[in-house]
């Protein structure tokens, strides 16, 4: 597990360098280089943010004071603005390439000062959008309802990765907005923590002020497994939330099912899962599963409706496009698979940089008709 995760780090490491190298080379052919001893100044500060990530990482999963939550929130928001300036970069090529074979052989500066210009403000505006979590109303219609369930409404709630960027005061946020709506039951689709170390049990804890007829239900995500998973859960379970872990339960009626996300990544396990939940066909059915992944298992075995999270859809462009690329149209919103309903949601929160361009935060308001 180490040589992987010193793997892992290692892989990240040298796409932050190659980035920031990338950065600094277009600004210096296309603006300009400065002075020697400016630009010496500049490559050790370019040299010192390529590591502020991983650095700030690493010390978060094993502290959690002042100090490194402020590093960490500061290295986060450069590593978004570094994305950002990467793909300002190539564009910045693209453009003076193309102009170039077109008999173009202006300067470089007015390109440049126009895409990094444009970089920052889209990181600026990426922050502020973050900020602003939107409900999103989806009605659902299924086969086999229960009586009971009609008109009855529940909020899903995804990836608010609480943390050192999204802690308490964000749980405090969205427990305000899940109560506004009145819901019937809650589900959380995993995700719930960002990984790092934190005060899970004082994280968690607004949860437990969020009284819903039916209750609260949770299932584990990918970085709830990031270490001792059995720590993530009972947090959760503390604060009066019910952990679904490979079961199912009644609810008035309706079949609901929670498979966590390691569970979920093997075809073998995840089929074994659902197996062993002894479905009634006959009745509707709901699974929260993190991933909105090996659908075709959940649709074989009689699942009416999946809620997933997961995909952030992206979070920010353009790994929307990738994200889009690797989960098609299951990578975000309301889509059926087969004789089964699916709804991804681009989840509360955020993970690395505290940004979202081209994505909004949500949670997400089902109403059973």
């Amino acid at each position: 597990m180490r040589a992987q995760i010193a793997i892992f780090v290692a892989i990240i490491q040298s796409i932050l360098l190659f980035g920031h190298f990338a950065i600094y080379e277009t600004w210096i052919e296309l603006w300009g280089a400065p002075e020697p001893r400016a630009a010496l100044w500049l490559r050790i500060v370019l040299g010192v943010l390529s590591v502020s990530f991983v650095s700030a990482s690493l010390l978060a999963f094993r502290y959690s004071n002042a100090a490194v939550r402020g590093f960490y929130r500061v290295a986060a928001c450069w590593l978004g603005f570094t994305g950002l300036s990467f793909f300002a970069s190539g564009a910045c090529w693209t453009i003076y390439g193309a102009a170039w074979l077109i008999g173009w052989r202006g300067e470089g500066r007015p390109i440049v000062a126009t895409l990094f210009g444009g970089a920052i403000l889209a990181g600026v505006y990426g922050i502020v959008n973050a900020g602003r979590t939107r409900v999103k109303r989806v009605p659902v219609k299924l086969a086999n309802l229960p009586e009971s369930w009609r008109g009855r409404t529940a909020v899903l709630v995804s990836d608010m990765h609480l943390g050192h960027v999204r802690s308490f005061g964000f749980a405090r946020k969205i427990v305000a907005m899940a109560s506004q709506l009145r819901p019937d039951v809650v589900f959380i689709a995993g995700d719930l923590y960002d990984g790092v170390e934190v005060d899970l049990v004082g994280l968690a804890k607004p949860l437990s002020e969020l009284s819903v007829p039916l209750g609260i239900f949770f299932v584990a995500g990918n970085h709830e497994e990031f270490s001792n998973r059995a720590k993530y859960l009972d947090a959760v379970a503390r604060a009066g939330v019910r952990v679904l872990n490979n079961e199912k339960v009644i609810v008035d009626g309706m079949q609901l099912i929670g498979v966590p996300y390691h569970a979920t990544v093997n075809a073998e396990s995840f089929s074994s899962a659902l197996g062993k939940a002894d479905l009634d066909r006959n009745r509707a059915s709901i699974l929260l599963s993190h991933a909105p992944h090996r659908l075709e298992i959940a649709e074989q075995a009689g699942i009416s409706l999946q809620l997933s999270g997961h995909t952030h859809h992206g979070q920010m462009i353009p790994f929307t496009w990738i994200v889009d690329r690797i989960f098609g149209p299951f990578a975000y919103g309301f889509h059926r698979f087969g004789s089964m309903m699916v709804y991804t949601s681009c989840g509360a929160g955020t993970w690395g940089p505290p940004m979202r361009v081209g994505t909004d935060p949500e949670i997400v308001l089902l109403r059973f008709e």
